[in-house]
């Protein structure tokens, strides 16, 4: 097979790694005025998901620009969700951090507690409101629950988040200029392309037509709650 073949596994990876460029581009664009961050993740994850399924469109940009619109409303009351999470741990730390002894110890652990399964369900929230329809309270109960039930691929998204941001702004202090522009150019998009592919994993926990193909809906023992796939009288 010619290595320059249009259709060429060279040429199909370039092409995804355009792509991924042009998404982390937009996303970094798109996330400036910070409310609209929980929109870009949305985005950005459609359009990662897509890309991982072939599925994206010619150009990538408006399919990310029309993720972004379509689910605005609802990724932005899941930022708000995020943005008092965030308020109510940084507030808790503050508070926390003034205790001395074992009291404040063993508060400091709670702290770091909490953050952890806060990292949990947040792994999902956006990858969730990417994939499926549904209500906000719904997308958060879900993520919190695959976080659960799919706990290894769990772990495995947060050691991929966390490694990347070590390795880039940690292991080399001197190099966080380097850093911001690697993150500026593809680091968001190859760690949300990456990411998608743990949470495939996941997914397959969940899909309505992976559980019950007859009718494509969740059983009622199931965590998830598709309110597409939901029958009329669980609405």
């Amino acid at each position: 097979m010619d290595l320059f073949d249009v259709n060429g596994p060279l040429m199909n990876a370039l092409r995804k790694l355009a792509n991924i460029f042009l998404c982390n581009v937009m996303f970094c664009l798109l996330s400036l005025p910070v409310f609209t961050i929980g929109a870009s993740l949305t985005a950005l994850f459609t359009c990662m998901q897509a890309i991982l399924a072939n599925d994206e469109d010619d150009v990538i940009a408006k399919q990310f620009w029309r993720a972004f619109k379509q689910n605005f409303g609802q990724a932005a009351m899941l930022w708000l969700f995020c943005l008092a999470a965030f308020a109510f741990l940084g507030l808790y730390y503050m508070i926390v951090s003034r205790i001395g002894g074992m009291v404040g110890k063993l508060y400091l652990i709670s702290f770091f507690m909490m953050c952890l399964l806060f990292l949990f369900g947040f792994q999902y929230l956006f990858p969730l409101q990417a994939r499926y329809k549904n209500k906000v309270k719904y997308t958060i109960k879900n993520a919190w629950l695959l976080s659960i039930a799919a706990f290894p691929w769990t772990l495995l998204s947060i050691a991929l988040v966390v490694g990347a941001v070590y390795l880039s702004f940690f292991m080399d202090p001197n190099g966080a200029n380097t850093a911001v522009f690697l993150w500026g150019v593809l680091g968001f998009g190859i760690v949300a392309y990456l990411n998608s592919i743990i949470f495939q994993k996941a997914f397959k926990l969940i899909d309505p037509e992976k559980l019950e193909p007859e009718r494509h809906t969740a059983p009622a023992e199931a965590i998830f709650i598709d309110e597409e796939h939901m029958p009329d009288d669980r609405s």
